[in-house]
């Protein structure tokens, strides 16, 4: 849930990167296994995850469209005009 606040809560990004500190000093306290694991990988992109609070946006909706072209060609395939 703490996690969630961060991003949920957080204005801008530098106020995003004092929370997610902040998250990452609580998860070193209390000291479980797959949240460290956790904090690991997302101090590895953390840059980029912090990105999104720029303009929060995501590309999401290029994704999206993306995976619709892709499943038109996968209906369409074999077929011959």
């Amino acid at each position: 849930m703490v996690f969630r606040s961060w991003y949920e809560n957080s204005t801008n990004k530098q106020q995003a990167k004092e929370r997610l500190q902040q998250w990452y000093k609580k998860v070193e306290e209390e000291n479980i296994e797959p949240f460290l694991a956790a904090a690991e990988s997302i101090k590895a992109y953390e840059d980029t995850i912090l990105n999104y609070f720029n303009n929060r946006s995501t590309n999401a909706s290029a994704e999206s469209f993306n995976a619709k072209l892709k499943g038109f060609r996968t209906l369409v395939r074999g077929y011959v005009t």
